[in-house]
């Protein structure tokens, strides 16, 4: 008797243990997903009107307003080749006679320009005209013209030419300081000499520097496919409006790699104008060599922020000499503005007119300064 109430009792409790197990396989796993975290994703229900036309679809109208006023240059340019050694050898010369004698051949190169206004100036970049003897103007209306150099701006990789032709197409700029990353543009020039050619990309980065290109850099950087020839060309929004002038690639190849630099028409106009009143572009100048503080420097001079620049020189009997700006001292505003890097300074010093007077805050041996300088004309250099 005893012996089966106790396995009546063992099956209660394997039935007890059997239903437990169920529920805990039914309701257990709900319980555990009700406890993981819930992410929780940012969307917008409201409905977006769908309209085609709100969207560029093509850019040919911008294109059919700016493509006028860009054209193609070729230059040819006389290049003495020098002999080789070898032909002043007694016995070379015993069995081929002399040879020794400088010869002359023509090279030719290409490039883009812009037609900024209907008085026949275009503008191009230094680069593409540089020791020209001869500069050629292919106009979008199949025409071809000679040009002449008004004037260049090797420190900025600019040149003005004009031609003399009547009724030129001229191009309608935009302010270059809007410009965005993410903004379309599109690249207008003669790549390779194929002739007129258009691409298409977006901004890249603006305000690039620091590249090594020219003194003064301020790039507009795209990956609107830029390749040789196209220099000089018209960099133009999604209206036709110009923005830059394209002057450089970055690449391992030659060919365009994404990378490219334009010239902001904002600086470009600027020395444009400046060539065309004066001659040539007239620039601020102090006297300084800068140098940008390491992490080192910075916290060795207790600038914890990194604020200021070091002054590694100055030009004796200059203006910041006269000032009395000395080697070793830190540079921290300029007209009262922060000065983190040496560009920035130099820039600002460059942009400002011969005669202004500018003040000028450092520090000297841990102790603070404030001065002031009278900017001169910036000396040109050959």
């Amino acid at each position: 008797m005893k012996i089966r109430k106790l396995l009546l009792f063992i099956l209660q409790a394997v039935a007890v243990g059997v239903l437990a197990a169920v529920l805990l396989l039914i309701f257990l796993p709900d319980y555990i997903i009700d406890k993981r975290p819930v992410v929780e994703f940012l969307q917008d229900d409201s409905e977006r009107p769908i309209n085609v036309g709100s969207g560029p679809v093509s850019y040919a109208e911008a294109v059919r307003r700016a493509s006028p006023a860009v054209v193609n240059i070729y230059t040819t340019k006389q290049v003495v080749a020098n002999p080789s050694p070898l032909f002043d050898n007694p016995t070379f010369r015993r069995f081929f006679g002399d040879l020794n004698r400088s010869r002359e051949r023509t090279q030719t190169s290409l490039g883009s320009g812009v037609i900024m206004s209907a008085q026949g100036y275009v503008l191009t970049n230094y680069h593409v005209i540089e020791n020209a003897d001869e500069i050629e103007v292919f106009l979008a209306d199949g025409n071809t013209v000679s040009a002449n150099v008004l004037g260049a701006d090797p420190e900025t990789d600019l040149a003005v030419l004009t031609i003399a032709v009547e009724n030129l197409p001229g191009m309608v700029i935009s302010d270059s300081t809007q410009l965005e990353v993410g903004d379309v543009v599109l690249a207008i020039g003669n790549p390779f000499g194929f002739g007129q050619t258009v691409t298409q990309g977006i901004i890249s980065a603006t305000g690039r520097d620091r590249l090594g290109i020219n003194t003064f850099e301020n790039f507009i950087q795209t990956d609107a496919a830029i390749n040789p020839g196209n220099s000089g060309g018209a960099l133009i929004n999604a209206y036709g409006e110009l923005v830059g002038i394209n002057t450089a690639i970055f690449s391992k190849t030659g060919g365009s790699q994404g990378i490219g630099f334009a010239i902001p028409i904002g600086l470009a106009s600027d020395v444009m104008s400046q060539i065309i009143e004066h001659g040539r572009v007239i620039r601020g100048w102090l006297g300084l060599e800068l140098q940008n503080l390491s992490p080192q420097l910075a916290e060795s001079f207790g600038l914890a922020d990194r604020i200021g620049v070091l002054v590694a020189g100055v030009v004796r009997q200059s203006p910041a000499y006269n000032a009395g700006i000395r080697p070793g001292d830190i540079i921290l505003s300029f007209e009262n503005k922060d000065i983190r890097d040496a560009k920035t300074i130099q820039n600002e010093i460059a942009s400002s007119k011969p005669n202004t007077e500018i003040s000028v805050s450092g520090l000297r041996r841990g102790k603070k300064f404030e001065l002031q300088a009278k900017i001169a004309q910036r000396p040109v250099y050959r």
